[in-house]
């Protein structure tokens, strides 16, 4: 399994807040507009589940399959070329502020490994980066 991790990033909005939003994928509606359409096609969520395209990989869905209030939000690939899990981990500051780092791990096989570990790196910092600027 190979992991990648996002800097950790300061968010400007309480951890309860953040994770309040982000617990809830139906809340992600005002991000859609922050994605480049020519890296992520056909984003759709609901409360649980994330679907996007992204060439070349093709149709990928996350589902949360653990949440831990306030602290932790767990996703697993449901319809991905590789299983893989995404952590978004929200941790305080203070009472105002919180820092979040994302993580992945995912099971490439040593043909596609060098081929996407630096994307899978720079999309994971690009995701945080976007998350850190969301106005909870």
């Amino acid at each position: 399994m190979d992991t990648f991790e996002s800097s950790i990033k300061t968010v400007p909005f309480p951890q309860e807040r953040v994770y309040a939003k982000l617990a809830d994928l139906n809340n992600l509606e005002g991000v859609k507009d922050k994605i480049p359409a020519e890296k992520i096609k056909e984003l759709s969520f609901d409360t649980d589940h994330i679907t996007f395209k992204m060439d070349p990989v093709g149709s990928i869905t996350l589902r949360i399959v653990d949440r831990e209030p306030c602290k932790t939000i767990k996703f697993e690939a449901d319809k991905s070329p590789v299983a893989s899990n995404l952590w978004v981990q929200i941790v305080p500051l203070n009472e105002n502020e919180c820092k979040i780092k994302l993580t992945i791990k995912a099971e490439l096989n040593v043909f596609i490994r060098g081929m996407v570990k630096g994307h899978i790196q720079k999309g994971l910092e690009k995701i945080a980066e976007v998350l850190a600027v969301l106005p909870y």
